[in-house]
């Protein structure tokens, strides 16, 4: 699945992680203990195509209720922190101390972004990922209460949607992610797509 992975050390600057992802790379970690980082270059890719999200009919029943506060930028930090976090279905993650310093510079910068579900005062749930051009890069969530990630992954949507946003990169894709309509498609494909998006000005999140 993986085309190309290299390693490389923590001098890495977000100039160079967004060149990056602007030639369809993405950085992961062995583990969270781990202070090396490689490049990931999947030979298919995962993408969520805007104009096909689908919601069940019980998670749109659930989102009418509006059972969490949904917020959008307020919490990057405690998101990632979050995400790092083992949980039941996650024993160990590949977001490092590195991972984590580098996705809050680019959050200073304007090019990342998280959507984090509140139940009262507690984050209970959230996502956070990558912007450039016309492209959002999803990088993780988590949840602690049930459906708060998938919750916040409908907002995102529809606030990617409203921003003119072409294209949702979920770099791999998983049942739970299918089950919204995300697909696989051929790298050669995804490039295409890519250069269009970060070719496009930089939208606003």
């Amino acid at each position: 699945m993986v085309g190309r992975r290299g390693r490389y050390y923590p001098a890495i600057t977000p100039d160079i992680l967004l060149r990056a992802y602007s030639i369809g790379l993405f950085p992961m970690a062995e583990s969270a203990d781990d202070p090396e980082i490689f490049w990931v270059e999947p030979e298919v890719r995962g993408v969520l195509p805007l104009d096909q999200f689908h919601v069940s009919h019980s998670l749109a029943k659930k989102l009418r209720r509006e059972p969490f506060d949904i917020r959008f930028d307020s919490a990057f930090e405690q998101v990632i922190e979050k995400c790092a976090e083992p949980a039941g279905d996650r024993p160990s993650t590949w977001i490092n101390a590195t991972i984590r310093k580098l996705y809050c510079e680019l959050h200073a910068m304007g090019h990342a972004h998280s959507v984090e579900a509140f139940e009262g005062a507690e984050l209970v749930g959230g996502l956070y990922g990558v912007s450039l051009g016309s492209a959002f890069f999803g990088e993780s969530m988590f949840s602690r209460r049930t459906d708060a990630s998938k919750i916040c992954l409908v907002h995102l949507v529809e606030r990617l949607k409203a921003g003119g946003f072409t294209l949702l990169d979920t770099q791999f894709t998983t049942e739970h992610l299918k089950t919204f309509g995300a697909i696989d498609i051929p790298k050669d494909d995804y490039l295409e797509k890519l250069k269009k998006a970060v070719e496009s000005p930089h939208l606003k999140f």
